[in-house]
């Protein structure tokens, strides 16, 4: 039960954030204003939330990367991607003027720890103990392609949110995939 209601309240003040960033720059957005269209008191964020970019980290982890990570750890990877870019494209406005964070909190670093947070998650529940194996190249560690990976679906997603998501969630899956999968020199012909 306190657990559905500690849940019941995050999404309100998720929801209740989204409005307004969608209104005003998140740097701008007070926790006062966010407690109040929320309709709680403010000490109730801070028994939630450190901060509002908490608050946007957690919005990332529970909407775009929780759903997806069942997909992933079944091997379904392209529909957790589309999924992915779906769930933004879906909300482009918030996250458009989530993407402008810069600097300290910025989206960039926040959407990278999570995605990172994510992929090692994944990688340690398929293999738990691949850490201490040494193959062929000792630098291929879960460790390593967990940041290879998070590092470049961060600026994939933030280049499609800055982009203006011109292209749908199948088509920027398939062009991550494609680059992914692809020698760099065949895709430097394709240019």
């Amino acid at each position: 039960m306190a657990a559905q209601i500690k849940e019941t309240i995050d999404i309100l003040l998720a929801e209740s954030f989204k409005e307004l960033a969608c209104q005003q720059p998140i740097e701008k957005i007070t926790i006062k204003e966010i407690t109040d269209k929320a309709g709680v008191i403010r000490p109730t964020f801070y028994n939630h939330f450190q901060d509002k970019y908490e608050l946007l980290e957690w919005i990332i982890k529970k909407q775009i990367l929780e759903p997806i990570r069942p997909l992933i750890l079944a091997g379904m990877v392209d529909e957790g991607l589309v999924l992915m870019f779906t769930t933004i494209e879906k909300e482009k406005e918030f996250y458009s003027r989530a993407a402008r964070l810069e600097g300290q909190n910025s989206f960039e670093g926040i959407v990278k720890r999570c995605i990172l947070q994510t992929l090692s998650e994944a990688l340690q529940a398929e293999h738990p103990r691949q850490h201490s194996k040494r193959g062929k190249y000792p630098w291929l560690n879960a460790k390593n392609v967990a940041e290879f990976y998070a590092q470049s679906m961060c600026f994939v997603v933030i280049d499609w949110i800055k982009g203006g998501m011109s292209i749908t969630p199948r088509e920027i899956t398939d062009v991550y995939n494609y680059i992914m999968s692809t020698p760099m020199n065949e895709v430097l012909k394709e240019l």
